[in-house]
């Protein structure tokens, strides 16, 4: 997987479904870890903790993924939400259902209709908001060089398809830079070559992040 979708970090997205006077309140975050996820879901739970069910589902970049149905019938709520996560492209979040009930039973397939539709519209407010990120598997690269090889290595950074992160200025000059997965094997032999052993280079391993 080069690349993936996610809400940005540090955001909640929130949406609201009223059914029959049941209300279903779907709040929806980045994590990045089964113990991030946890931490949501207990949050939760504590604000609305005079709820009937808090119904999680959450999905990770590595592909590990996890549905509670939280005392609803089974396969009605929280695997309705993870379908919801999976469907968008959605990773690295976790959506987190509340529903007050309002006392009146909706039936399995009212549940999975409500349900899906708190999800849908949390992307959506988060799509809305433009709150939704795609991730990259990028590389990071930092090179350092003496400050007549500067303009020269920027321009092969900017053919090469990088980005310069940050520049630190001493008797050298040290460039943090980025490239997509890949991108980073040409601008390195490049500057090898064109340099011929004055440069020096640290390529990190991959990572995922907004490129």
């Amino acid at each position: 997987m080069e690349s993936y979708t996610t809400v940005r970090a540090g955001y909640e997205a929130q949406a609201e479904v009223v059914d029959r006077k049941s209300r279903f309140i779907a709040q929806l975050v980045h994590v990045e870890s089964e113990e991030a996820a946890a931490e949501h879901i207990a949050a939760v739970r504590a604000r609305h903790f005079d709820a009937r069910h808090n119904v999680p589902a959450w999905i990770l970049a590595d592909g590990r993924e996890r549905a509670s149905d939280d005392g609803e019938p089974q396969r009605t709520s929280g695997m309705p939400t993870l379908e919801v996560l999976r469907g968008v492209g959605l990773r690295d979040v976790c959506c987190v259902t509340t529903r007050y009930f309002g006392g009146t039973l909706l039936g399995p397939g009212g549940l999975v209709r409500a349900y899906t539709a708190a999800a849908q519209e949390a992307v959506e407010a988060a799509r809305t908001a433009g709150q939704l990120v795609e991730m990259t598997s990028v590389v990071s690269v930092t090179v350092t060089v003496s400050y007549p090889q500067y303009e020269q290595v920027l321009h092969m950074v900017e053919q090469a398809g990088g980005k310069v992160a940050d520049t630190a200025y001493t008797d050298e000059v040290t460039l943090s830079l980025v490239f997509k997965m890949g991108g980073e094997h040409a601008f390195v032999a490049a500057l090898r070559e064109r340099m011929a052993g004055r440069e020096r280079v640290e390529v990190s391993a991959p990572r995922f992040a907004e490129f």
